[in-house]
């Protein structure tokens, strides 16, 4: 069964990376101490929004780099 990948991250486009926000990231909180990219399918991210709605896991704070160029 394919997955159907609803959200992508790579932490290098986040305007937040290296600062006190990164480490209260979903992102960080799923990867670890150094995060790079996590993808999440859409049943992923409803599940990971529920817990974080319930202070269960920290919600995302990725704000993409504007100034990043896509590959």
């Amino acid at each position: 069964m394919a997955r159907h990948i609803e959200l992508s991250i790579s932490c290098q486009d986040c305007v937040r990376r290296a600062t006190p926000d990164c480490t209260d990231c979903l992102v960080s909180h799923v990867l670890g101490a150094q995060p790079d990219h996590l993808e999440l399918t859409s049943s992923d991210v409803d599940a990971a929004e529920l817990f974080a709605a319930e202070g269960l896991i920290p919600h995302l704070r990725f704000v993409r780099d504007e100034t990043v160029r896509p590959n």
